[in-house]
């Protein structure tokens, strides 16, 4: 640990989490939450469930914004009832594998970034206990994602999920393997929110902020696929002076930035600002005077990570200022949204929850709530993975509705949703290759045939939450193989 500096005035230090679990008051039944701002590096949740568990606190409610790879723990603490239940945007990893076999007596609540923002806020999701792994805070608790110490470079740039459940738990718990000096600024979490502050030898590897889901891609289909997003964007309308957008995480969303790019500087376009999970493209593009702010609420690799500690027009913004159904909120700002899915149907419906084998994939993350906003949203998904059809009649599960998506991009054509005729008719003008949704179901099916239904029980093991708290879908237990 770094030195610990100005405790003198301070009683919210600790130097062991289990005086600060005791002292929070956290009794069996209540509900605790957590971020995921270290993704598959954190190192915060099962630090502090194996001390619950070690007090012997049971029946909890876990509210945590996202569960990963990493958090495979937990599976041992809902078996011995610790966890009871969940509510989150995703589970993947083994954690997903055992719910989606029915490990839980009760469903997962899948709720969107936006939802779980508006409900923490509303109280419908009442946390009693919030455990936020902060690589900075003062003696008092004012938290950011990002250490100023030169010899530490421990961050994780915006912690824009952890600040909603820091203003609005009954509790709130900093967990720091270091102490700034007093005050520590600028200020993602501030004191007035904070009630204990552990010292912890670790919260989280930065490097595994990074996942598969934010890789870049060199694959020549998804290439393929991000330039006619660029070029369809163009076609519309939406690249003038002062748009905004905003990139999703997979391979091919991703890409459509760096051909962008290359129509801005050609037609001298500047962009207001990008907004939601940030990655170096962007940073890049900002740096080149490419677009004028930016507005993050989780950083997605270390660059853009480090450019929100040193760049006073990168802004970290809370879950609640981007996309909280609440109030207005910036995915309202949005032009144009470029999103993918691993399944989307003749009408529109979109699925990145569950794969092709019913099996819990993915989180909702920001999904639903962008597509709703944005005044154009984007889907850029190839026909096929592999055998497996991604253009389907039904999706397997409903994340994102139709009447909210407006494009379609696969490396086979571009679909736009019929109640865009608008967008439709300038896409042809552009001669690009339009086809009707159906058509890229069609041709889907002929090149790898028709999917068999998934092999499911009658029991429900999630249920999906619209954006606005509503029920959606229900995600089943698969059956297991014989």
């Amino acid at each position: 640990m770094n030195n610990v500096k100005n405790l003198s005035d301070s009683n919210k230090v600790f130097y062991d989490l289990k005086d600060a679990i005791i002292k929070s008051g956290l009794k069996d039944g209540m509900t605790i939450s957590f971020h995921h701002h270290f993704r598959n590096g954190d190192a915060v949740i099962n630090q502090v469930m194996s001390v619950i568990a070690e007090l012997g606190i049971k029946n909890l409610k876990l509210a945590a914004s996202s569960l990963i790879d990493v958090h495979e723990p937990l599976i041992e603490y809902i078996k011995k009832g610790i966890v009871t239940k969940i509510e989150t945007s995703g589970i993947r990893g083994k954690l997903a594998d055992e719910i989606s076999n029915g490990l839980m007596k009760e469903p997962v609540i899948f709720r969107s970034h936006g939802n779980r923002a508006a409900a923490i806020a509303s109280g419908e999701l009442n946390i009693d206990v919030a455990f936020l792994g902060v690589p900075s805070t003062d003696c008092r608790g004012n938290a950011n994602g990002f250490s100023w110490e030169e010899e530490c470079d421990l961050l994780c740039g915006s912690i824009g999920y952890a600040m909603v459940d820091a203003k609005w738990a009954k509790k709130t718990i900093l967990l720091t393997p270091q102490l700034a000096e007093y005050p520590n600024t600028p200020s993602s979490i501030t004191e007035d929110q904070v009630d204990m502050i552990v010292l912890v030898n670790n919260i989280g590897d930065p490097k595994g902020i990074v996942s598969g889901a934010t890789r870049y891609t060199k694959n020549p289909k998804e290439l393929l696929m991000a330039e006619m997003t660029a070029k369809v964007i163009d076609a519309v309308g939406i690249l003038k002076n002062n748009f905004s957008m905003q990139m999703g995480t997979g391979g091919a969303s991703l890409a459509t930035a760096r051909f962008l790019k290359e129509i801005m500087v050609n037609k001298g376009i500047v962009a207001s600002f990008a907004l939601g999970g940030i990655t170096q493209q962007i940073v890049e593009m900002h740096e080149e005077g490419l677009i004028k702010k930016i507005l993050d609420v989780q950083s997605f690799d270390l660059g853009s990570a480090h450019s929100a500690r040193n760049n006073r027009f990168h802004t970290v913004i809370s879950a609640s200022q981007y996309a909280s159904s609440l109030k207005t909120s910036a995915v309202n700002s949005l032009d144009v949204v470029i999103l993918s899915a691993l399944e989307i149907d003749t009408s529109f419906n979109v699925n990145v929850l569950t794969g092709s084998d019913g099996v819990l994939r993915g989180a909702i993350g920001g999904h639903p709530d962008t597509a709703a906003g944005a005044k154009c949203s984007i889907i850029i998904a190839p026909l096929t993975r592999g055998r497996i059809p991604t253009v389907v009649k039904h999706v397997d599960t409903m994340v994102t509705e139709g009447k909210y998506i407006d494009i379609l991009v696969t490396e086979r054509g571009i679909a736009v949703n019929p109640q865009r005729k608008d967008l439709a008719e300038m896409i042809m003008k552009a001669g690009l290759p339009l086809k009707s949704i159906d058509e890229l179901q069609q041709m889907a099916e002929k090149m790898v045939g028709c999917p068999k239904p998934i092999p499911k029980t009658n029991r429900i093991v999630g249920i999906v939450l619209n954006r606005n708290g509503e029920l959606l879908d229900k995600v089943y237990q698969v059956l297991e193989e014989q």
